[in-house]
């Protein structure tokens, strides 16, 4: 009965959705308040149905009704109670279900806490979220449900895929979701500034706490979806270009420009024309990413279908939701005021040149990415695109990004000072210029694009940090004075330094671990060694274990340097019976920031002398790479409550029509 219950709460749903759109629309159209206010209510109540809806979703999985055919296929009585949950959003269903639970919570988000927009500008906005969410909800009731029953109730489900039964996973997709779909905020403010033919510094203000709160939630998503690949798949790395990857990747890049940009309008009335195509782009990279994932196309350990119909139902929507956009922008923005003028040296230029920078890096991945499955459709032959095409086009442009990063908060708006910006880095250069000497002398193997990018990590830190002390008069006024400026700094400067620190710090782990990681592998009887950089491990023996769904041989070692133990990692290899699948369990010892990582494989030989295949990475400094995305997302946090950027611009204009 709650499984029908839910079902209707969905339709219900979409049936609001239609509400809301239509009546904020002719809300607007007519400047009636009351139609205005019920488009509002209508878009509250489809985020309660929906969220009604995922509820009765999540209860199915907890208490493994095997009637639903989503639960079936996606769960097992023996999983444990985290891995059910996480269930609900493991599958193609599920993920599209929650995928709709964002989108209509960030259209009540916006119905219920834009009370200082405009009114007008307001009901566009959520007339817009109830396109997006009528368009979302109409492909999960009748092309993705998951709420179809099955005629033959089995005994057991499938179960989840046993590489999906992981912490981090369980957590990853909501952060991912919920910054994939605040981007849709961003794009509805983008249709509604269009429609009203009016792009100005509060629209610029009113886009951006959106914008941050999306950008620092995939921030975090990303992370985890790294991290997880990163101790889960065991093969030893963190980041490989998957087309998955960098399907959450672009949205992110292009809502890093957005904030960029959209300073640049809200401070100096430019770029509105460019401000409101990035808005546009980010969310359309975000429904980019949900074709690739749910159409079939890829194959992949993240990809949740391979149902080529609802692909093409994806990709339908993808090209009316977007084309739909970019059609309207073609048609208004030349009307838009081009806005002010700016020297060549100046914030606005950086700012513009860090735009065009992420903008190119945004088209390599994309090329990177969509190229060998057009060549695919279009030849029949299958190519792969990996690191090495990556490494030379994206990382240049990104080098050169990051070099440009700590000069431009330093430079004046409208003409900037390019001498005196040199004068206050030239600390922080000199400083990294001797980190990347050193490391390319001191550190072996020597490694010269390693070592430039160790340069170019502490070139961003240290040139974070100057920038901090000049805004702060630190060493150059009274502890007073200094202390004075510490206090009264908005929030969304201390936003920015975390921000850049955190990408520092990023950088600087994924240098270290890429550059100087050490690998080694081997097949051990107990009591034989394999030496991997400074360490040596000793196996000591392998025992069977059962889990709570799965029965694992788990093999304890001992991690040796320098005559003392530093840890005894213990890693396995679990076979999980419901799915008859067999996967590596990473063992990682984290010493100081580094990581001993050893993954335990295949037994060979007999039962009485058998061998086990043991790979080892010495990983140094990999948690920074971890850390790093965490501090850039807290920045983002931490801007969000700055008053000026909550408040000031909807206050100023409230009143507006």
């Amino acid at each position: 009965m709650m499984i029908e219950f839910s079902a209707f709460a969905l339709v219900l749903a979409l049936c609001l959705s239609f509400a809301q759109f239509g009546l904020s629309g002719l809300g607007r159209w007519k400047r009636s308040l009351t139609l205005i206010g019920a488009g509002e209510g209508a878009a509250l109540g489809a985020f309660v149905a929906v969220a009604v809806a995922f509820a009765g979703l999540m209860h199915a999985f907890i208490v493994s009704d095997f009637s639903v055919m989503n639960v079936a296929a996606n769960s097992h009585t023996e999983k444990p109670l985290l891995y059910k949950i996480a269930g609900t959003w493991g599958s193609h269903e599920g993920s599209m279900l929650l995928w709709c639970l964002a989108l209509t919570g960030f259209g009540a988000a916006i119905a219920g806490l834009g009370r200082d927009l405009p009114r007008g500008l307001k009901a566009l906005v959520v007339m817009t979220q109830g396109i997006l969410g009528s368009v979302f909800l109409a492909y999960t009731v009748f092309a993705s449900n998951p709420f179809l029953r099955l005629t033959e109730i089995p005994v057991e489900g499938r179960s989840l895929n046993p590489l999906l039964q992981d912490p981090a996973l369980a957590i990853h997709p909501p952060f991912l979701y919920a910054g994939y779909v605040g981007l849709s905020v961003v794009f509805s403010f983008a249709v509604a500034a269009l429609i009203e033919g009016r792009v100005d510094a509060a629209w610029a203000r009113w886009v951006r706490p959106w914008t941050l709160a999306a950008w620092s939630l995939l921030t975090i998503g990303i992370m985890l979806g790294a991290f997880w690949a990163y101790y889960e798949l065991g093969w030893g790395g963190w980041w490989f270009w998957d087309p998955v990857e960098n399907a959450s990747f672009m949205p992110w890049l292009v809502a890093s420009a957005l904030l960029h940009s959209a300073i640049v309008t809200e401070k100096r009335a430019a770029l509105p024309g460019w401000t409101v195509f990035l808005a546009l782009a980010a969310f359309t990279f975000s429904m980019l990413g949900a074709f690739l994932v749910r159409s079939g196309v890829l194959t992949s350990v993240h990809a949740f279908a391979v149902d080529p119909k609802r692909g093409v139902l994806l990709l339908a929507i993808l090209g009316l939701t977007a084309g739909s956009g970019f059609a309207l922008f073609a048609w208004r923005a030349p009307r838009l005021a081009p806005g002010g003028l700016f020297a060549p040296i100046s914030r606005e230029s950086a700012l513009v040149l860090n735009n065009i920078l992420l903008a190119a890096a945004t088209v390599t991945v994309l090329l990177g990415t969509l190229y060998p499955l057009i060549r695919e459709a279009m030849t029949g032959d299958a190519i792969s695109v990996g690191p090495p095409y990556f490494n030379l086009t994206f990382l240049p442009l990104m080098g050169a990004l990051l070099i440009l990063l700590p000069a431009g908060p330093l430079l004046a708006w409208k003409r900037g000072d390019a001498i005196g910006v040199g004068q206050r880095l030239m600390l922080a250069a000199g400083i990294s210029m001797a980190c990347g000497v050193l490391a390319l002398i001191l550190i072996s193997p020597r490694k010269g694009i390693a070592s430039a990018g160790l340069a170019v990590a502490a070139w961003l830190i240290t040139g974070t940090l100057s920038e901090l002390v000049t805004r702060v008069r630190l060493f150059r006024g009274s502890v007073a004075e200094s202390w004075r400026r510490i206090l009264a700094a908005p929030m969304g400067s201390w936003g920015m330094t975390l921000a850049h620190l955190g990408l520092g710090i990023f950088v600087l782990g994924a240098c270290f671990e890429t550059g100087w990681k050490v690998e080694a592998a081997e097949t051990l009887a107990l009591g034989q060694q394999l030496r991997v950089g400074a360490y040596e491990l000793t196996l000591n023996k392998v025992e069977t274990v059962e889990g709570a769904n799965f029965d694992a041989d788990r093999a304890s070692l001992t991690a040796v340097r320098s005559g003392r133990v530093v840890c005894t990692p213990q890693p396995e290899r679990r076979f999980y019976p419901a799915g008859r699948q067999t996967t590596s369990e990473v063992a990682i010892c984290t010493i100081g920031l580094s990581h001993l990582y050893v993954v335990m494989g295949e037994r060979r030989g007999t039962a009485d002398a058998g061998v086990w295949l043991v790979r080892a990475y010495w990983n140094p400094l990999a948690l920074l790479i971890f850390i790093g995305p965490l501090i850039m997302a807290l920045g983002g946090l931490v801007s969000l409550s700055d008053r000026r950027l909550r408040l000031a611009a909807g206050r100023r204009a409230g009143a507006a029509k």
